[in-house]
């Protein structure tokens, strides 16, 4: 049986991911700070206390996946905050860097062992880390930490070719989830669809593409 791993897997698209990727016989390891009765009732491996920005929680990370072969890595935690010309919040930028940018990257660098030739890596990222795509400005630090992540997306889809494994980067829609106070066009179970339908089909040929969970390609 094929294994996905899925990070922030306990609410909204993480969560609606794990029940697809269950319903497509995989067996799911989703990882959490703390499960949801939602989570629960999926019955898949639940692994608390993971939370990826955190020393404590990529140690725990590394010691329970140690021996576990994953053949789809998908990167989905992240945060959203908000920060304006005249009210730029240091600890706010930062923390959206760390949980973003940075934690996806560690946790593949963690995991790299456990992944082999036709594994998968997706990064669930945002078109609001488009530099050309930015049309309203504000959002300075999750725009940038997203543009941060795509940049490490594309190292990483140079770094892990040789070793024939893919990386695909992805907006999942402007989603109804509790990111974004429940507005949105699209479902968390209609982006889990597209998304999940994108990485199945990801492979070398894709590696290292920013797309739209409709298919589009976004610029950078």
């Amino acid at each position: 049986m094929n294994t996905v791993v899925i990070t922030g897997a306990n609410r909204g698209i993480g969560l609606a991911m794990a029940k697809q990727f269950r319903d497509k016989g995989y067996h799911v390891v989703a990882l959490c700070r703390q499960s949801s009765s939602d989570l629960n009732q999926l019955n898949v491996q639940v692994i608390e206390n993971i939370d990826v920005a955190a020393p404590a929680g990529l140690a725990k990370l590394a010691s329970e996946l140690a021996n576990t072969k994953i053949d789809i890595l998908i990167n989905n935690a992240g945060i959203l905050r908000d920060e304006s010309l005249g009210d730029i919040n240091d600890k706010t930028i930062v923390e959206q860097f760390m949980v973003n940018a940075l934690a996806p990257l560690q946790v593949v660098d963690i995991l790299r062992g456990q992944l082999s030739a036709g594994s998968k890596v997706a990064l669930i990222t945002s078109r609001m880390g488009s530099i050309a795509d930015n049309g309203s400005g504000g959002r300075y630090g999750y725009r940038m930490s997203k543009a941060a992540l795509n940049a490490a997306g594309m190292s990483l889809s140079k770094d892990l070719a040789p070793d024939n494994i893919s990386v695909g980067l992805y907006h999942p829609g402007w989603v109804q989830t509790e990111m974004v106070s429940g507005t949105g066009d699209i479902s968390a179970t209609e982006a889990a669809t597209r998304l999940t339908q994108l990485i199945l089909a990801q492979d070398m040929t894709q590696t290292g593409l920013f797309k739209h969970s409709n298919g589009d390609l976004l610029p950078w």
